[in-house]
């Protein structure tokens, strides 16, 4: 099953880690990358879009308050939620006081076809 991922994480925390610490974090994001997940950090800039009447409104802030920024996202595979979480567990974000949201994908849009 594949799920999506979504990093949550405060740059004072990662940054007050030692580059060893740093190192062995990301090693994890390399291990993910090696079994063909998707891994992509994301820079704090937002643009939230609500098309609720004629005319689409952008806000720079995001849809709902977060205790953290949303550092990166990724696509998993996974046998069940169970290995899903074992795989982020010692991911930069879930170790260094922020949190990963683990997301199973319905169905997932790969060019012309839907794979559900």
């Amino acid at each position: 099953m594949k799920y999506l991922i979504l990093a949550y994480g405060d740059e004072e925390a990662w940054n007050a880690l030692s580059a060893a610490e740093q190192k062995s974090l990301l090693a994890q994001d390399d291990m993910l990358r090696a079994r063909g997940s998707l891994v992509a950090a994301v820079t704090t800039d937002v643009t939230t879009v609500t098309s609720w009447t004629d005319l689409p409104k952008t806000a720079s802030e995001p849809f709902s308050p977060l205790r953290a920024p949303l550092a990166g996202f990724g696509i998993i595979e996974a046998d069940n939620l169970a290995h899903a979480v074992q795989l982020v567990a010692n991911t930069p974000c879930a170790r260094a006081k922020g949190a990963v949201e683990i997301r199973p994908i319905q169905a997932l849009n790969q060019g012309a076809a839907v794979v559900v």
